[in-house]
């Protein structure tokens, strides 16, 4: 685009694909007319979005997660994932011991994680990968899986 960028025309036409649900509703009702340049374009959107600005989250956020009622392991995970991914890094040992905190107190992955916790976040992901495969030889073969032992 950046051989295009005195081409406001162009510019402005490209310009939506880079917005997110939000900020296109925004774009999209815009008044017709009111936009007579890429710059001013530029310009409302800071206006609009300047006070939307990413702001990283604490650490200690990953404390608030915990997994619902008939809630799945995958979709628990994906949340978690996701806010891990805001903060942004940290102790890693901690992060996983957030992970098994928001478990369930009777589930088996849980229990494992406190036997063994894992060192860091590629070890915790291996081993709810593990309960995964776990869980679904279980429903094949009708609960006659092995338990769960992470390592």
């Amino acid at each position: 685009m950046s051989l295009h960028a005195h081409n406001d025309a162009l510019m402005c036409k490209v310009f939506p694909s880079s917005l997110d649900s939000t900020a296109l509703r925004w774009f999209n009702g815009l008044q017709k007319g009111f936009i007579h340049n890429f710059a001013k374009l530029i310009q409302e959107f800071g206006a609009r979005f300047v006070t939307c600005s990413w702001v990283p989250q604490p650490a200690n956020t990953l404390l608030s997660i915990k997994m619902r009622v008939g809630e799945t392991l995958q979709s628990y995970a994906s949340r978690y994932w996701e806010l891990y991914n805001e903060i942004g890094g940290g102790d890693e040992k901690i992060a996983a011991s957030t992970f098994r905190i928001g478990l369930f107190e009777d589930f088996e992955l849980r229990e494992s994680l406190t036997k063994r916790p894992p060192d860091d976040m590629r070890q915790l992901m291996r081993c709810i990968e593990e309960y995964k495969r776990l869980e679904d030889d279980r429903l094949q073969n009708k609960g006659k899986a092995p338990l769960l032992s992470c390592s």
